[in-house]
């Protein structure tokens, strides 16, 4: 990760590594001391203590790249479901409650329990917790399981993804004009493909899909400081747009400048995606929120200027400010259908952008707001909490979740990615589209279930639409509660620890 991802020399990449599995793999000791602690002075709940500390651990340690042990869990049909109401630490629970209890158990003593009574009653007591709290979780994921498969969905959107296999970085001197020519006639064709196939209403294209560039023209991102801003991306959505009918959703490089001050230490850099309607129109954009530490900025490196000059590749972002939906439209029927030929990207080499708007002005029709999706990019999606905030901003139709994991090559961490961040349909019950530069890209279903068992492969030029459920429930216990109930069974718990250590002291 430190060698591909931030570009630091082999030495310092190991020294760093050694440092970021110690600082951010604190759960580990967390739940070992104040396991062994609570059981000391306790001598008994041991199962309780551990699914305790479990979740204690979870709570009280920070991670770059956040994961639960409730994930383990997360691939179960119908344990899995209760996420909507415990969320992924209700998981957490449930796995460590049940494996504890398997752990502890003696082979020797299992046959004794046939002769000797006190044995059964003694095993039946350890093993009621656990059973009970197994049956329960199994019982209402079931329930739930059942419920929400029988859900009539509203309506079906036709999503389009693009998986473009997008170059990475030109560290290889590779020329950059011709790459990206070929990656933009390329993404053309995909989508060329996709649509002929079914009429799309909205073509998601992933994070890096085009990257380095921004489709926003305005001062920041036309700067002679770093101008970022291509007229030729932004024909491209135009031309998409236009030529299908579609929205289409897409991320860039967005960038502002601070205070009003027009300079180069004054320009920040957003990693952003906006949808254009059926029209070419620009619309709702998201920036993204929860950055990547060593990925698109350096922790404290505003403050040590040095720390940018060690990671080049290290990108200066700045977070958004809010957790917004994305509206998408639908395009209402044009009495007098478009009679010219629609232009190929390769006629932008001589056409500018106002040219092709005049080109397509017969093209335009009237569009009405449809509904509107969340947006996450990249592994924004892994972090429960943060995407529960997106909830005052109203409730969404579905997810889409643009990601670029070819930092990682064809390795697990794609599907990794994917397993933490399927969940989230199941605490919202909305479909997701992860759409991902370089594979995997998926369709996950408001169960938490992989659509049709379907994977792209990694490091291919793909496409690929699927019909998406628009359901409109209200907001889940989870959407709107959060992890309640764990913080009341990690509040209950403490107080009776507590309790007991007092009563023992007591006593002695």
């Amino acid at each position: 990760m430190f060698i591909v991802f931030g570009n630091f020399p082999g030495y310092l990449s190991f020294l760093m590594f050694i440092l970021y599995s110690m600082v951010f793999n604190l759960k580990f000791p967390i739940f070992l001391i104040s396991f062994s602690f609570l059981t000391r002075k306790l001598g008994k709940h041991r199962i309780w203590i551990a699914s305790f500390c479990a979740l204690l651990s979870e709570f009280f340690s920070f991670q770059i790249f956040p994961w639960y042990w409730g994930n383990l869990v997360a691939g179960h049909e119908k344990l899995a479901q209760t996420a909507e109401i415990t969320g992924v630490y209700g998981l957490t629970f449930l796995l460590f409650t049940v494996s504890y209890a398997i752990f502890n158990i003696n082979p020797d003593t299992l046959g004794k329990l046939y002769s000797n009574k006190s044995e059964r009653i003694l095993h039946l007591k350890y093993f009621s917790f656990p059973v009970i709290t197994f049956l329960s979780f199994y019982t209402v994921g079931y329930i739930l399981f059942i419920k929400w498969s029988n859900v009539i969905p509203e309506s079906q959107k036709q999503i389009l993804m693009i998986q473009p296999d997008s170059p990475l970085e030109f560290r290889d001197g590779r020329q950059f004009k011709e790459t990206m020519e070929d990656l933009m006639l390329r993404i053309e064709s995909l989508a060329e493909k996709g649509s002929a196939e079914k009429k799309p209403d909205l073509i998601v294209l992933p994070e890096s899909g085009v990257p380095f560039f921004s489709a926003h023209k305005i001062p920041a991102t036309t700067s002679a400081f770093h101008m970022s801003y291509w007229e030729r991306f932004e024909s491209l959505i135009f031309l998409f747009a236009n030529k299908y009918g579609s929205n289409v959703f897409f991320n860039e490089i967005d960038a502002s400048f601070a205070k009003n001050e027009i300079s180069p230490n004054a320009l920040r850099y957003y990693n952003s995606s906006v949808l254009y309607d059926s029209n070419g129109n620009r619309r709702d954009s998201y920036r993204k929120s929860y950055l990547l530490a060593f990925g698109e900025y350096i922790p404290l490196g505003e403050t040590f200027e040095f720390l940018y000059a060690l990671s080049p590749q290290t990108g200066r972002f700045v977070p958004g400010e809010e957790q917004n939906l994305i509206t998408y439209y639908k395009r209402e029927l044009n009495q007098t259908p478009f009679s010219k030929p629609h232009l190929p990207w390769k006629a932008t080499e001589t056409l500018n952008l106002d040219t092709l708007k005049a080109y397509y002005a017969g093209n335009k029709t009237e569009s009405r707001e449809e509904g509107k999706f969340l947006p996450l990019i990249c592994y924004e999606v892994i972090i429960p909490e943060f995407v529960r905030k997106f909830h005052k901003s109203g409730n969404p139709d579905f997810i889409v979740n643009v990601t670029n994991d070819k930092w990682y090559g064809k390795s697990v961490e794609t599907f990794e990615h994917l397993e933490l961040g399927r969940l989230r349909s199941i605490e919202f019950r909305r479909w997701m589209v992860r759409s991902t530069s370089s594979g995997t890209s998926v369709f996950v279903d408001h169960l938490g279930r992989i659509v049709n068992g379907k994977f792209t492969g990694q490091e291919t030029s793909e496409h690929y639409s699927m019909a998406v459920d628009v359901i409109k429930s209200p907001p889940t216990f989870y959407v709107l509660y959060g992890n309640l109930i764990a913080w009341i069974f990690l509040g209950f718990s403490l107080i009776y620890f507590i309790h007991s250590v007092y009563l023992s002291k007591k006593k002695a």
